[in-house]
C-alpha cells in the first residue's frame, strides 16, 4: 500500500526476511521504497538496507516497479549512483509504462541498471501498460525486440562481473495484468502458455549469447506471480 515511513519499511522488510531465512533462499527480491519519498529519505532507506544485507549475508535485490521508489528511471539512476553496491531486479516493463515510450533516451540509465542487476523479470511492457497480452504476437514484435536488447545488456554485465548463474522470472501476471475481454473478464491469452513461451525463448537467447562469448555461466528460471 502507498505510504509508510523509512523506519516502517525497514522494519517490514527485516521481518519478512527473517521469516524466510530458514528456507535457504538464493537471494531476496524486494518491492522496496515508496515513490513519494524524497531523495534523502530514499538514501536513508537504501543505505540501511545495504547494512541489513551485510548482516544476513544474502543479496537483497530491489525491483524496478511502479509505486515503489524505483518506479522511474530517473529516481533509480540517482540512487544507484549513490550506492554502487546496491542490487536491483530489472523489470523494464514498468519503466516503459511509466515513461510511455520504449526508452530511446535512457541508454545510459539502462546500462547503469544492468551493471547493478542481480535478477531479471522478463515481462514485455508497452507504452500504455506494463504487460502486452502476448509477447509472441507480431503487433508487439518491436516491444519484444527492445526488451530483449536490454536483457542482453544485463547478461553481458553479469558475465563481466563473473556471475556464474543468472536468474530470470518470465513474470507475466494474471488479470488485470493480463488483458480480458469486456463484460466477460475472459483472458485474451493463456497465461501458462505465455510464461512457458517466454522461458523457452529467453533460455535459448541466453545460451546463444554465452556461446558467442565463449563464457560458461548458466541461467536459472524462477516462477512468481505478476
Amino acid at each position: 500500500m502507498p505510504g509508510g515511513t523509512v523506519r516502517e519499511h525497514l522494519d517490514s522488510l527485516r521481518v519478512q526476511i527473517e521469516e524466510c531465512l530458514d528456507h535457504a533462499p538464493l537471494f531476496f527480491n524486494a518491492h522496496s521504497g515508496y515513490d513519494n519519498w524524497s531523495f534523502s529519505e530514499a538514501g536513508d532507506f537504501y543505505g540501511d538496507v545495504l547494512d541489513l544485507e551485510k548482516k544476513i549475508g544474502l543479496p537483497i535485490s530491489h525491483e524496478t516497479h511502479r509505486q515503489r521508489y524505483f518506479a522511474t528511471p530517473w529516481q533509480t539512476r540517482e540512487i544507484l549512483k549513490q550506492f554502487p553496491d546496491l542490487r536491483v531486479t530489472c523489470d523494464f516493463s514498468h519503466w516503459v509504462c511509466v515513461c510511455e515510450r520504449l526508452l530511446p533516451d535512457m541508454g545510459e540509465t539502462i546500462a547503469l541498471a544492468a551493471r547493478q542487476c542481480h535478477h531479471l523479470h522478463a515481462r514485455v511492457g508497452f507504452e500504455e501498460g506494463p504487460q502486452v497480452p502476448d509477447p509472441a504476437a507480431p503487433e508487439y514484435a518491436v516491444h519484444l525486440k527492445a526488451h530483449e536488447a536490454w536483457w542482453n545488456v544485463v547478461w553481458q554485465s553479469q558475465a563481466a562481473r563473473g556471475m556464474q548463474v543468472s536468474t530470470l522470472t518470465p513474470e507475466f501476471g494474471p488479470p488485470p495484468y493480463l488483458h480480458t475481454l469486456p463484460h466477460t473478464n475472459v483472458p485474451v491469452a493463456d497465461l501458462a502458455d505465455v510464461c512457458d513461451w517466454m522461458a523457452v525463448r529467453e533460455r535459448a537467447n541466453f545460451e546463444a549469447g554465452q556461446s558467442a562469448t565463449r563464457s560458461r555461466p548458466s541461467i536459472r528460471m524462477t516462477n512468481s506471480p505478476g
